[in-house]
């Protein structure tokens, strides 16, 4: 036990006085830097200081070349005193501020080199003097140039004398402030000279130290550490079941026993990792299928608020388009103005609506459409939408049929059904003019009822079909550039957000078509309403 206790202190012991060794000469590294670098650091920020003069100085004598370009200008120019002094006056400004920077500077270098004794602060002093001398050369040369004279010859001499007195002075100062720096620079090489024998000579000691520090004391305890070592790398790959041999209690000896409890306790840890690990895989998959379907949702409002804009514009452009044909017509002299004036009362009253859902959709947070769905028989639709078109009709030189409506309702936005039917009839006049004949008729089914349009024009390509209530689909056939291609895509979203249907057949079938064309039918069909 007593050499169990005597190797422990013996261990201790031998540790901390190489510790303190190498403490002591790292201290003295430290200090020895410390002093010089801060010696380095103050002839540095003084070499950088007087650089920042000389900069200074240049920037003066910049200033001063263009004092003397204004005001020569202004002189030669014949400019009245006024115009002159205030011509004179802002570069004179910034002239005197570089003064003040000036004085500024020598002030704080002569407090940074009371170190350097009174000697140093003296020859700092002096560039003061110079200063002042340039100051009241400007001060002079301005109160001259301010003279309420004209004269050119007089306020040229003031010009001149100033210019010829400046340089010399400027170039003393800027000489001064070189000597400065190359003094300083001369001695930082000096000192950088000191550093580097002391540093040799620290660093020799320091490698004997570490010498008699490691042969005498580290290496004897390698191969118990390399026991703690590949123990830590067992522990680090996951392998906890670690059992160091404790032969002895020292620092190491106790070191090996915490090892063992402390991989005791990993495994311990491990177990319950594992199970909070699986808890958070499940939360994450619960989060995440969360998020995913709140970002569809919002895809979903997007889409809807984008479709809606893209086919609000054909639906305002629809009525606007009528208003504008109906009063071309009574400004040319309509014989029934109260007819057109109806008609533009009409689809005004239609394009408020219309604007009323655009606002109602602006302040929604789902994008949807607004719709008031009623009561209406297909007789009503049917005569809405004769009213509407027979103008066009006529003016397109084609002939319209509507069958008889069956008295059957539907269950349905009146105004928006009405509006898609329109827009059909409106495809077939432009697409099938040609063929100068538009049926309507009634469409019947057990749940739904509607009414289809029928036209006798060149029908539509099977590869365009697939895409016709696209948005903004073109199609291929001759007259597909005309319109903006929302029209159907606009009555196959009112339709189906409504549970009707809207289908189209093309070429139509010979029991059912106008002529020999290949003709195209588009059938609608709505809810039935309730008896």
């Amino acid at each position: 036990m007593r050499t169990t206790k005597a190797s422990t202190l013996s261990l201790k012991f031998r540790l901390a006085a190489g510790a303190a060794l190498l403490s002591a000469g790292t201290i003295l590294t430290a200090l020895t830097l410390y002093l010089g670098l801060n010696e380095v650091a103050q002839r540095l920020d003084a070499a950088v200081a007087s650089e920042t003069r000389v900069a200074r100085y240049a920037s003066l004598s910049t200033q001063a070349a263009t004092f003397l370009v204004v005001a020569s200008e202004a002189v030669q120019t014949g400019l009245t005193p006024e115009i002159r002094r205030d011509r004179i006056a802002p570069v004179a400004d910034q002239l005197r501020r570089t003064f003040t920077q000036l004085h500024r500077d020598v002030e704080q270098a002569v407090f940074a080199a009371r170190a350097l004794g009174i000697d140093a602060q003296s020859r700092y002093g002096t560039q003061s003097l110079g200063l002042a001398r340039m100051e009241a050369l400007l001060g002079s040369t301005l109160n001259g140039l301010e003279d309420d004279t004209n004269d050119t010859n007089r306020l040229r001499t003031h010009i001149d004398t100033f210019a010829s007195g400046l340089d010399p002075l400027l170039s003393q100062a800027v000489n001064t402030e070189l000597l400065f720096r190359n003094n300083i620079m001369s001695g930082i090489g000096d000192l950088r000279l000191q550093l580097t024998r002391i540093a040799l000579a620290i660093v020799a000691g320091t490698v004997l130290a570490v010498a008699a520090f490691y042969f005498g004391l580290i290496r004897p305890q390698f191969n118990r550490l390399d026991r703690l070592r590949r123990a830590a790398t067992q522990i680090g790959q996951g392998k906890f079941d670690v059992a160091l041999p404790v032969s002895r209690l020292d620092e190491i000896g106790q070191l090996s026993a915490e090892t063992n409890r402390m991989a005791a306790a990993l495994i311990t840890r491990r177990d319950d990792v594992q199970a909070q690990w699986d808890r958070l895989n499940d939360t994450i998959a619960e989060r995440t299928e969360a998020l995913r379907s709140a970002n569809d949702a919002l895809e979903e409002i997007d889409d809807k608020r984008r479709r809606f804009f893209a086919d609000i514009s054909h639906e305002l452009r629809t009525p606007l388009t009528v208003i504008l044909m109906e009063a071309q017509i009574g400004k040319t002299g309509s014989p029934d103005p109260a007819a057109a004036f109806a008609t533009i009362e009409a689809r005004a009253a239609r394009l408020n609506r219309r604007i009323d859902d655009l606002l109602r959709l602006a302040r929604s947070d789902t994008g949807q459409l607004a719709l008031d769905p009623d009561r209406v028989t297909l007789g009503e639709l049917t005569e809405d939408v004769a009213a509407e078109v027979q103008a066009e009709v006529d003016n397109a030189g084609m002939t319209l049929t509507i069958d008889a409506m069956p008295d059957v309702a539907v269950y349905c936005d009146r105004n928006w059904i009405r509006q898609v039917l329109v827009s059909l009839m409106r495809n077939s006049i432009r697409h099938a003019r040609a063929g100068r004949m538009l049926h309507v008729s009634s469409v019947l089914e057990k749940t739904c009822a509607g009414v289809s349009v029928t036209d006798n024009g060149g029908g539509i390509p099977a590869q365009d079909q697939a895409h016709v209530f696209d948005r903004f689909s073109q199609g291929s056939s001759a007259t597909a550039n005309e319109g903006f291609g929302v029209g159907l895509a606009l009555a196959h979203w009112v339709i189906t957000e409504q549970n009707g249907s809207i289908t189209l057949t093309s070429p139509v079938p010979v029991d059912q078509a106008l002529g020999d064309a290949p003709g195209t039918k588009i059938a609608v069909c709505l809810p039935r309403a309730n008896t």
